[in-house]
């Protein structure tokens, strides 16, 4: 199946990552409709828990995120951020920033994963600034890959990178990514994983980090 959606979600909670019943999760959200992969996520320093899924439609990702995953969330009694993508629109400027989500082949293991949202409308997404920013993108320390993601309906812009370890992933959340966002005159949110914590838990999910 190919992607049209990504979907983005993280619980407000804080448990180190084998404390969370993830077996039990992935073999509910496999039965998803539209479901195709999900990777996990634990976040470095604060142990919250979420994830980066493709879905084989924007219905299907709009159906998750307002009765499968809020259920989810009251589960835990905790509060939760869900966001939609449409994949469809960032394909083009992914494939050229090695996505996985597109095919190529991983070049090695991810040690962190990076996502990054802007406070800025960019629609249509082939308008934004993304052939500017993905040489010096490329550039970054570390850098493995970029998924870039386009806001369903707000068309913010982001993107889902891994990097080789956490060292680099900090650099470039902490060092260069304010700069970028600075000359966006954009607000921004950053988010920082460790990805070695949870990668049985992804492969288990397809996740197209281990392919």
């Amino acid at each position: 199946m190919t992607q049209q959606a990504f979907v983005y979600t993280e619980l407000q909670i804080s448990a180190p990552f084998d404390q969370v019943p993830w077996q039990k999760i992935n073999e509910t959200i496999k039965t998803q409709p539209g479901f195709i992969n999900k990777t996990w996520l634990s976040g470095l320093g604060n142990n919250s828990a979420g994830g980066i899924y493709a879905f084989d439609s924007i219905e299907n990702a709009q159906k998750f995120v307002t009765e499968y995953f809020p259920s989810e969330a009251r589960n835990f009694g905790v509060a939760q951020t869900t966001r939609v993508f449409d994949a469809s629109a960032t394909q083009e400027a992914s494939i050229d920033m090695g996505s996985v989500h597109y095919g190529t082949a991983p070049t090695a293991k991810p040690g962190a994963f990076v996502y990054t949202e802007v406070q800025l409308r960019v629609m249509p997404f082939v308008d934004g600034p993304w052939r500017a920013f993905n040489p010096v993108l490329k550039q970054q320390p570390g850098v493995l890959s970029k998924t870039w993601l386009s806001g369903l309906h707000t068309g913010t812009i982001g993107g889902f990178y891994a990097f080789d370890a956490i060292e680099n992933a900090n650099r470039f959340a902490l060092d260069y990514f304010p700069g970028e966002a600075k000359t966006l005159k954009a607000a921004f949110y950053t988010r920082v994983f460790d990805a070695t914590r949870t990668e049985t838990a992804s492969r288990e999910m397809a996740s197209p980090f281990y392919s």
